[in-house]
């Protein structure tokens, strides 16, 4: 097959094919190897396949289970870490993190702005609102979901403004200041590192609640998307591009990038099983606990078949820790009223909502045209799981296949990750 809508991919820098196991010791990150060398190989190696862009995760807690259950877990700063790789390599986007929660505008605007210039045009901002991490911060609870957006909203704007202000070689136009007097920041502005000649960075954003949707249609050029099922993305990409046009953009102007956590194997068997290995970790008592925190409902006394129906949910304004994955639960049981099991099994419990596909490279090749064609995605994040095997796989024979099928780049057309991703 061949057409001129191409996928757009990025690889996430987290070692997602160690998740819920001691690595192996071919596995771990290399020995001898720092972080900052391991996820620069992987950036090499994301180069070579052409793909879009890397993507640097943040979290601005110490999560101790993940340290337990993944020893080579270093939560170095995003920003930092992809300035580093951005001089070993050439062509890759390097779309980095940064919390409009806890950050001041100014010095995330500067930050951004100088990986763009250290990268030569290649930086891109995952806008995150955060959904932990206060107690870091300050002595105030996580402020409300509605109260985060608008804080989002503000800070998004502010930074384009500060990006502005000082206008690259390329522009006539005068630096001047922004005098930004909003509801959370006042910033007078201009910022004092000059834009770059590549435009402004592309903006991610992740999130698929209602006001995630609202705020990803407004700004964002491409949202990381938790899509578990195919119907979720079909209806997800389809009301984004409904709200960019109301929004005076182009229905064209988000992409929907889901997460894929695949498993990758010669055969199925063997990919099944990495799947299972990768989850053995977490006990009938974590789901549990897991669905209470993701959906606030405690089935812990209920029977393993008992079904889960619409009159066990709590009310939908029940406070929860991610209100995307939440809703995404919630439609799920809602549609077929499913038994517990079922329930403990869902990508929103045993992981982040992402989409999972376990198979041989054409299994997973199959799962991606699929959705691709029915209107579900513009592309994906690639997140391995299962093994470094895996990983390899998707290098030397996914990438490569949706390459021949006509879906995929054979080289670069540019150098920078607006023109990857096709922003005018």
């Amino acid at each position: 097959m061949s057409t001129d809508r191409k996928l757009h991919i990025g690889l996430s820098l987290t070692p997602t094919w160690l998740k819920g196991q001691r690595p192996h010791p071919d596995e771990a990150l290399s020995a001898g190897m720092g972080p900052v060398e391991y996820y620069a190989e992987l950036a090499q190696a994301a180069e070579r396949a052409k793909l879009d862009f890397v993507f640097r995760p943040d979290y601005l807690v110490m999560n101790q289970a993940m340290a337990a259950h993944s020893p080579t877990f270093v939560g170095l700063d995003p920003t930092m870490m992809l300035a580093s790789i951005a001089r070993e390599t050439e062509k890759i986007g390097l779309v980095t993190t940064a919390s409009t929660t806890f950050n001041p505008p100014y010095i995330v605007a500067r930050q951004i702005q100088s990986l763009h210039w250290i990268s030569n045009g290649r930086a891109g901002w995952n806008i995150v609102t955060s959904i932990e991490g206060a107690e870091n911060f300050g002595d105030e609870p996580m402020p409300a979901p509605e109260v985060r957006y608008r804080k989002a909203a503000e800070f998004t704007d502010l930074v384009r403004h500060l990006w502005a202000s000082y206008p690259g070689s390329s522009s006539s136009a005068p630096v001047q200041a922004i005098d930004h007097a909003g509801e959370f920041f006042h910033v007078k502005g201009p910022l004092n590192v000059p834009g770059h000649d590549a435009g402004p960075p592309p903006l991610f954003q992740a999130g698929a609640s209602e006001i995630g949707r609202s705020f990803a249609a407004s700004v964002a050029d491409a949202t990381f998307a938790a899509m578990p099922d195919i119907g979720d993305g079909i209806e997800l990409r389809a009301d984004l591009r409904r709200r960019a046009e109301r929004h005076g953009r182009s229905a064209d102007a988000v992409r929907v990038l889901p997460g894929l956590y695949f498993f990758l194997a010669r055969t199925r068997e063997e990919a099944w099983k990495l799947h299972a290995r990768a989850h053995a970790h977490l006990t009938r008592e974590r789901r549990v606990a897991a669905l209470k925190a993701v959906l606030g409902l405690d089935v812990g006394a209920l029977a393993p078949d008992s079904r889960i129906t619409a009159d066990l949910l709590p009310a939908s304004e029940h406070p929860v820790r991610s209100r995307t994955h939440a809703d995404l639960l919630r439609r799920f049981i809602l549609a077929k009223n499913p038994t517990m099991e079922e329930v403990l099994a869902r990508p929103e419990v045993v992981g982040s909502a992402h989409w999972v596909s376990v198979g041989t490279v054409d299994d997973v090749l199959n799962d991606i045209v699929e959705r691709f064609e029915a209107g579900a995605l513009d592309g994906f994040i690639a997140l391995p799981g299962g093994s470094v095997n895996s990983l390899n796989l998707f290098f030397e024979e996914l990438v490569p296949a949706l390459v021949e099928r006509g879906l995929f780049r054979r080289d670069y057309e540019g150098s920078t990750l607006r023109q990857h991703l096709g922003i005018r």
